[in-house]
């Protein structure tokens, strides 16, 4: 991805977007920003028809085949569940097959979500890079369409998140965003830039999948084993190259948090706001909560990209 959306694919990205649901809120949390320490605004992602800011990506994708007349018969692609509810609900509106990989032992409250809007699911590998290279071959085989889970046109979607948030937050100082395959965090740089937005972008990555941090750092692709055990939607094994440039000196820095420090994340979200998050989805606040003790006096935006936690996990998590 050589160029990030402009100000008016971000805008022409909303109105597609709109026709599904309407722009999440944003709050200032009283007791988030007690426990931080200064002003915090979350952002609500976890209000969207499926529960995740992906849907705007798999909006756009498709109505940007649609529109040059190339929707196919089939699609295949491969998740760890948001993207993959993402790509059924829009195969769906455009009456298109849709097949999504899986890797073994995925979420089964996300694998069930994706079975009700009519997708095909099949399980295969032990993590989403095994499962999306298989995705590929199968993709192949059938003469389906391979959808990517890193896009020029998911991310003009996605950046219409980022877009509502910095406009209805102009005194953002910072924004925490979680790195999965990158899609957020281009989004968000894609509408700073866009709108000239003061504030600062943070990657966050779980501290045991580090193919980001690690290739950042490196300047090229660099693989990273993934242990997490509760940030699914961030457990990515290796980076892509095309987020990868896009990310690359736009971002202030990044941050890694780990498994503990997600689940106290999750805990805080609830006990807060009584609003549920997925591991990634708490993981903004994790690292901004790693370094409260550096945001004072600044206003600070957190995304709270996901609500689709195994009920399991969740009581269990709260439990500790």
């Amino acid at each position: 991805m050589s160029t990030l959306p402009n100000l008016g694919e971000i805008e022409a990205a909303s109105a597609v977007v709109y026709r599904e649901f309407p722009p999440t809120p944003q709050y200032r949390w009283a007791l988030l920003s007690e426990r931080l320490g200064t002003d915090c605004w979350v952002k609500h992602e976890n209000h969207t028809p499926v529960g995740a800011f992906k849907i705007r990506g798999g909006l756009t994708f498709f109505d940007a085949l649609a529109r040059r007349g190339e929707l196919p018969r089939e699609v295949v692609s491969a998740t760890r569940g948001n993207h993959g509810q993402s790509i059924g609900w829009a195969a769906r509106t455009h009456g298109v097959a849709c097949t999504i990989v899986v890797p073994r032992g995925n979420s089964v409250e996300k694998n069930a979500a994706m079975r009700a809007l009519g997708v095909h699911l099949i399980e295969h590998g032990d993590d989403f890079t095994e499962a999306s290279d298989h995705a590929a071959q199968l993709a192949e085989a059938r003469g389906a369409l391979r959808v990517p889970s890193f896009h020029a046109d998911l991310v003009s979607g996605v950046a219409t998140y980022w877009w509502e948030f910095l406009k209805a937050v102009p005194q953002l100082d910072v924004a925490y965003v979680p790195i999965g395959l990158g899609s957020g965090a281009c989004a968000a740089i894609a509408a700073k830039l866009a709108l000239g937005h003061k504030a600062r972008i943070v990657g966050v990555v779980s501290r045991h999948a580090t193919t980001y941090a690690d290739s950042l750092a490196a300047g090229r692709v660099v693989e990273a084993p993934v242990s997490t055990q509760i940030a699914d939607g961030m457990a990515v094994r290796r980076a892509d190259a095309a987020a990868l440039a896009a990310m690359t000196g736009r971002l202030d820095h990044v941050v890694q948090v780990s498994d503990d420090e997600v689940a106290g994340a999750m805990r805080a979200l609830y006990a807060d706001t009584h609003n549920a998050a997925e591991g990634a989805g708490a993981a903004a606040l994790a690292a901004a909560l790693q370094g409260r003790s550096n945001l004072r006096g600044q206003c600070v935006g957190i995304a709270l990209t996901g609500a689709n936690v195994d009920a399991s996990v969740f009581a269990e998590v709260l439990g500790r």
